[in-house]
């Protein structure tokens, strides 16, 4: 066959066959070529019969050398754009960027230092004797010293002796030489200085010197002579403390620490690469403590430390309340652990920025808590309903009051407040309610019932005004506005509710259940439209606090409580577990301290404590708001608007059609809005059912025949009706 002689040309140069030709990254190789020459020379010379599938184009790799890994390590697999900043450090501190932070640290150093003068102060008299007291053997011990040191006798005794031991003359006269050479200068320095002192002590004592000069000298002098007269073991100043007041954070410890935790991804992680615990920052100061960021091994999360924070305490010799380890931005496994320089039951907090003046505005944040590190934590009270529960002596009503407080610095925002401890803690806020209630007897808690009816149909009434403000698209997103809250005649202000220990009305037995149902759809339906419930308790069960409201409320914060139950009724299923508990703060000592959920991340968060009298300067000013807004009630008139306290069995007994043995809902609910049009306009057969489900009174099918054909529809017996009203009757004699 002939050949073509373009395939000729194209056949590649012996030596270049790669040229041109780009390995994927999964097949690249290390070949050395001159092994290959002379593999590819020798089947060149071979005849063809002997290998009949060689193919020219064909390289025969020999001895092969495995080169460096394609693919980088992770942790240099960084985009070169992203790694000045990753390595750049700040360039002002993380405890310079705030004046607080700076402020808490000059705070406690200065107050450290004031602690030591102090203490040493209170002390003086003491060391002034001590100081006298050594000084006199410290004169006759310099002496001896200075003696000692002219007959330079320091190190060269030794090494003659050790010559002589020797009999190494040469040496030894050598070394004795040089001894006498330091010795005569030495001595005529000692000399000199002794002739001047022997001259100089007269004429100091004698000559006329300036008191304060006389008194420089010898208080310069005499310290020095009690340093060098006094034992080493017996130190002239008293230790402040017997073990250090603050540990200084470190790495050492901080990896000790996380090992003696017990989380076995930290054990094993360590014990294959000591490194497996990192340090993306240096620590650092930050308020009055410092601040380490940790890098966790692969796998183990922050929560998990959080978990373990009695244990971490312990690890480091510290209080509970001076630890506090927070899951930390970035990923799952970095941990944030601040150490502060004291316990935070010893801290003093500041006060509360809106003490003195200041105005809210209920769609922004106020200041609400304080941070482990004495930081102002931020709350919101728009398009959130607040749950705060505790034990006693927690402070969980101060809480609340607080937030209502800062309400009540919005003079849009409209008040209404029962309290069902019957104490009067938020008596105080009366003047600026628009209703109030205090107690837990059964009229205030009948009262508290009918509140919440009205906050529904007034949550019916708010969805068809923001229906018809975004019509004109004034109402974006369906919600209310801060221009709509502020547009007089709007109806759509901010409407603030707050209960505190709501599980009295739970737990009655006339009104509690209907309560909880009509507050759940409340709680639910209200956010949007400007109603704000915010709510206490005691007592957190299924039974106190029904589970359907705690899974919809949005912000919670759970005070001191008694055990894990009450912690995650609180804060959520598997808080507890997640590290985030509660039961670490002691009532009454703690009170104020506990864990803020919904707020961003959940975290140990102390809210800022007002006093009563303090509270009635806050709402002095929040009147004078209201007075110029034309917002504060008058006096005396704390009705609800479109608001009948009503009975519905007493108001069926009422309408029932005279002869009748059953009749149907909806005429029943015909001559209820007849009776009383304000409470049962728009009722149907639905509506009845629902609102007499919470007394028991069975709802059934009743038939009849309307022009010869059987109909059944929804209705009540009277037997059953009346039997209804005898039971309740009977249930609150007995009560």
């Amino acid at each position: 066959m002939t050949q073509n002689p373009h395939e000729s040309d194209n056949r590649p140069t012996p030596g270049r066959e790669l040229d041109g030709f780009e390995w994927s990254e999964g097949e690249a190789e290390v070949v050395p070529l001159d092994s290959r020459r002379r593999a590819r020379q020798t089947d060149e010379t071979a005849p063809e019969e002997e290998d009949e599938f060689f193919d020219r184009e064909t390289i025969a790799v020999a001895d092969r050398v495995t080169g460096p890994p394609v693919d980088q390590p992770d942790e240099d697999a960084v985009p070169p754009v992203s790694q000045p900043a990753q390595r750049r450090a700040p360039i002002v501190p993380a405890w310079l960027r705030t004046w607080q932070s700076v402020r808490a640290m000059i705070a406690w150093q200065t107050c450290d230092a004031a602690y030591v003068v102090a203490y040493h102060s209170a002390r003086s008299p003491k060391y002034l004797v001590k100081t006298l007291w050594y000084a006199v053997p410290g004169v006759f011990a310099g002496i001896g010293r200075l003696l000692y040191w002219a007959t330079a006798e320091e190190g060269n005794w030794a090494l003659r002796q050790y010559a002589a031991d020797r009999n190494d003359a040469e040496t030894w006269l050598k070394l004795d030489k040089q001894r006498q050479r330091q010795s005569r200068w030495r001595w005529s320095v000692l000399i000199a200085l002794g002739v001047v002192g022997l001259a100089g002590l007269p004429a100091f004592l004698v000559a006329d010197l300036p008191s304060w000069l006389r008194l420089a000298v010898v208080a310069g002098v005499v310290p020095v002579l009690a340093r060098i007269g006094r034992p080493t073991d017996r130190p002239i100043t008293d230790r402040v403390s017997e073990a250090p007041r603050y540990r200084k954070l470190t790495a050492e410890l901080v990896r000790r620490a996380l090992l003696a935790c017990g989380i076995s991804g930290i054990t094993q992680a360590v014990s294959k690469d000591p490194n497996a615990i990192s340090f993306p920052q240096e620590i650092h100061r930050d308020g009055p403590g410092h601040l380490a960021i940790v890098d966790l091994p692969y796998g183990v999360e922050a929560v998990e430390v959080v978990a373990r924070r009695g244990r971490l305490a312990s690890a480091m010799r510290l209080p509970m309340d001076q630890v506090w380890p927070e899951p930390g931005t970035g990923h799952p496994g970095r941990l944030a652990l601040w150490v502060g320089y004291q316990p935070a039951s010893e801290m003093k907090q500041p006060a509360w920025p809106l003490l003195r003046d200041g105005k809210v505005d209920v769609f922004k944040a106020f200041p609400f808590a304080t941070t482990p590190r004495m930081e102002t934590v931020n709350a919101s009270l728009m398009f959130r309903n607040w749950l705060v529960g505790g034990q006693p002596g927690s402070g969980k009503t101060f809480s609340l009051r607080l937030a209502v407080l800062a309400a009540a610095l919005d003079p849009r925002a409209e008040l209404r407040i029962y309290e069902l401890k019957g104490v009067g803690d938020f008596k105080v806020l009366e003047s600026v309610c628009t209703e109030y209630g205090n107690g837990f007897d059964d009229e205030t808690k009948a009262r508290c019932a009918a509140m919440f009816a009205w906050l529904y149909k007034e949550c019916e009434r708010r969805s068809k005004r923001i229906a018809h403000y975004a019509a004109l698209g004034k109402a974006p997103e369906n919600k209310v506005t801060p221009e709509l809250a502020s547009l007089k005649g709007s109806g759509l202000h901010p409407l603030i509710v707050a209960v505190d220990e709501i599980q009295e009305l739970f737990l009655d037995a006339k009104h509690g259940k209907e309560a909880g149902e009509i507050l759940e759809k409340v709680i639910k339906l209200g956010r949007a439209l400007g109603v704000i419930l915010l709510i206490g308790t005691q007592i957190p069960d299924k039974d106190s606090l029904p589970t359907g409201i705690t899974r919809n409320v949005n912000t919670r914060y759970c005070m001191s409580v008694a055990d894990q139950v009450a912690n995650d009724m609180i804060l959520g299923t598997s808080m507890y577990k997640n590290g985030y508990r509660a039961t670490i703060f002691r009532p009454v000592d703690e009170a104020g301290w506990g864990i803020l959920a919904g707020l961003g991340l959940p975290a140990a968060r102390r809210s800022y404590e007002v006093n009563s009298d303090q509270a009635k300067s806050v709402v002095d000013r929040a009147m004078q708001l209201r007075g110029l807004a034309g917002t504060l009630p008058e006096p005396g008139t704390q009705e609800r608007e479109n608001t009948v306290i009503f009975d519905v069995l007493a108001d069926l007994a009422e309408v029932w059609p005279a002869g009748e043995n059953a009749t149907w809902n909806e005429a029943l609910c015909t001559r209820l809005t007849e009776l009383r049009p304000d409470a049962y306009t728009g009722w149907k057969s639905e509506q009845l059912t629902s609102a007499l489900k919470p007394h028991g009174l069975k709802v059934g099918d009743i038939g009849r025949r309307i022009d010869g054909k059987p109909v059944t529809r929804r209705g009540i017996r009277l037997d059953d009706l009346t039997e209804t009203i005898a039971d309740r009757n009977r249930r609150q004699r007995s009560g």
